[in-house]
């Protein structure tokens, strides 16, 4: 489904569980809440990704693009052949810098766009940029997400946080996909990023998983509003990944068994899950629409 060639044929060697006891981060958007921060960095793909032009000179922008899935993506998109755009909330310019240069090294062009998500405004302004930019828009990838577990249930879900989960997750989707459809020419793809909560929500992330489950229903209806246009709709659901929003919004203990409950018993990289979103912006997947990619460690995604 990939094209990602590990220098080892040992999986094992390349994505290790991580070791995260007692490890806890700032909240996303704090001062020192970047990748290096982390004990132990995620796999994005560094030194085992090898493309093949399957995304030759396309324009795409990645949200949450900074850090994590969006970084691999992003830079699994470059070495793909295509430019790519790469927003990410403010105060995470540090890791915005580094995707930035994984994107040149591969010899594509990197635009950094640090943009609020939760603001209509931003979301226009960031397709303005990249329309001025690059002339159009092949790939959309809504990547954002917050979460904040609440070990407390419903009870510790303020509505601020409620606000701030749906704003990022349904709302930023859904003004970005409209903003963008009309720079969208035939061939253009949406990937929007779900996750195994949709179907198998965790109490603690009651919010997030809800909103999860939402990005599923608005994949497959937006599908079948565009297939007219030749623009295809899908989505991918990731399990548990190992990425700096593990640490900085779980309690320590739920950190130290991150991913443990898979049937493959442990964490998967952001390096595991970009190859899924390179198929789908590819052309190798051009009868797929409205459906969704799990990358879950063999936890089922059935909604």
């Amino acid at each position: 489904m990939g094209s990602q060639t590990p220098e080892s044929t040992d999986p094992h060697e390349l994505h290790q569980q991580p070791d995260t006891e007692g490890e806890q981060l700032p909240a996303p958007g704090s001062p020192g809440s970047v990748t290096p921060r982390m004990r132990d960095e995620p796999d994005h793909g560094e030194e085992s990704y090898r493309g093949t032009g399957r995304l030759a000179d396309r324009v795409a922008v990645v949200t949450g693009g900074d850090s994590g899935i969006g970084r691999a993506v992003a830079l699994a998109f470059a070495r793909e052949g295509a430019d790519v755009v790469i927003a990410y909330l403010p105060g995470e310019d540090e890791d915005g810098r580094v995707t930035a240069e994984l994107v040149e090294g591969a010899g594509r062009r990197a635009l950094t766009v640090p943009t609020d998500l939760t603001e209509e405004a931003s979301c226009r302004a960031l397709v303005s940029r990249t329309v001025d930019e690059f002339g159009r828009i092949d790939v959309l990838v809504n990547n954002a997400a917050y979460q904040t577990a609440q070990p407390g249930g419903i009870q510790d879900i303020t509505t601020e946080q409620f606000d701030r989960v749906v704003k990022t997750n349904l709302y930023a989707m859904f003004w970005l996909s409209k903003m963008a459809l009309p720079h969208m020419p035939r061939g253009s793809s949406i990937i929007n990023t779900s996750s195994v909560q949709s179907s198998s929500p965790s109490p603690e992330l009651l919010d997030y998983a809800t909103t999860k489950a939402g990005i599923v229903n608005f994949t497959r209806g937006l599908a079948q509003m565009v297939a007219e246009q030749g623009i295809r709709v899908n989505a991918v659901a990731p399990g548990p990944i190992w990425t700096p929003l593990i640490p900085a919004t779980m309690p320590e203990e739920k950190v130290e068994s991150f991913g443990t409950q898979t049937p493959l018993g442990r964490a998967g990289q952001p390096a595991e899950v970009a190859p899924a979103y390179v198929f789908l912006a590819s052309a190798d997947a051009s009868f797929i629409t409205g459906e969704v990619i799990g990358v879950t460690g063999g936890q089922p995604v059935t909604i």
